[in-house]
């Protein structure tokens, strides 16, 4: 099956199918990390020609998402000589694909990159829709670039060797683009286990159809992008604290959902039915939904510190019942912390 992404001259495809062969007449180096590399690289390799291939290893885990690993590729990538005409490839997850976007729309201004995305979280979400990054010390994915890549490979093959809490943290990424964008696919996942090939196929494929009409219509997040948003205002608070250690990014996610849907009930804006509705969901995939702020001022002096954050306000994400979805950047600060305060015990 093939997705395209209508962005004019860069538009690009999505192939949702079994790999299938990559010939490239240039030099390739491909971005990946040990364990990806032990489990699938040879696999990978079968597939691909090129004039002159590199496997270029960087370490494993959010925590090495920064600076100092964009300049250890970008050397790599200068040792081997790669010029204008070459392609990167990330291989890997969220972590992988961000950074390897991010080195390739700044090495020599800008080279051709490929994702083949093998975690559940980067097949539905991180993979597709061109942004990269990395994180520094104030925030997630802080410094970097809007740069879409070529074409985006998914292969459920991949998904095969992924271990019970990292397949997990994807589902909540699909969860949320089913309570942002679409009610019936809401209520299938609540009917249908994502522990089944064909439907986890399914869902894998309805996530990327929302993604890539909403990336068609705001590629750059100037309104409905945003959205997508939805848990992550919270959730990069939670990363940031826990120093990326603690949670998986889906994991933190799963619980700046619930947070957002509290914030959502005080407005008025969702139901607790629909919000337990959502929580019953995320547990089912033995998703984190609490976690205990320390400091409620300090939680909320690090919203400022949010890409979307704007002229000192603060956009939230929030579901209007389950299948729509609002921003709102007028919320009284008091009202926030009320929430804040419900996840200060314990």
């Amino acid at each position: 099956m093939e997705i395209n992404i209508d962005l004019g001259s860069r538009s690009y495809p999505i192939f949702i199918e079994k790999l299938r062969k990559i010939d490239l007449d240039s030099k390739v180096a491909i971005i990946t990390n040990p364990k990806v590399a032990g489990l699938h690289l040879s696999y990978l390799l079968k597939n691909i020609s090129a004039k002159e291939l590199y496997i270029v290893t960087v370490p494993d885990g959010e925590e090495y998402k920064k600076i100092e690993t964009i300049n250890f590729i970008l050397d790599r990538l200068f040792d081997h000589k790669l010029d204008r005409k070459s392609t990167l490839i990330a291989f890997g997850g969220g972590v992988v694909g961000d950074m390897t976007g991010f080195a390739a729309s700044i090495f020599q201004r800008g080279v051709d990159f490929i994702q083949i995305p093998t975690t559940l979280l980067s097949q539905v979400d991180a993979s597709v829709g061109g942004k990269t990054g990395i994180n520094n010390r104030y925030g997630k994915n802080l410094v970097g670039s809007f740069y879409q890549p070529k074409a985006v490979y998914i292969d459920t093959y991949f998904l095969k060797t992924l271990p019970k809490r990292e397949f997990s943290a994807g589902v909540a990424e699909i969860i949320k683009m089913a309570v942002t964008f679409d009610k019936d696919f809401f209520e299938w996942l609540e009917k249908n286990s994502l522990e089944d090939k064909k439907n986890l196929e399914y869902a894998i494929k309805r996530s990327i159809e929302i993604k890539a009409d909403v990336v068609a219509k705001d590629e750059k997040e100037s309104g409905l992008r945003a959205a997508l948003n939805y848990g992550h205002t919270f959730a990069h608070v939670i990363e940031n604290e826990t120093n990326y250690k603690r949670f998986l990014h889906g994991e933190a996610v799963a619980i700046g959902i619930v947070m957002a849907n509290e914030l959502a009930i005080k407005l008025k804006l969702l139901s607790e039915d629909s919000a337990n509705r959502v929580k019953k969901l995320l547990k089912r995939y033995s998703l984190p939904t609490y976690y205990r702020i320390k400091d409620i001022n300090d939680f909320y002096e690090h919203f400022f510190l949010d890409k979307k954050s704007q002229n000192s306000k603060i956009k939230f994400v929030l579901p209007k019942e389950i299948g729509s979805v609002v921003i709102r950047d007028d919320i009284d600060e008091n009202i926030v912390k009320e929430i804040l305060k419900k996840f200060n015990q314990g």
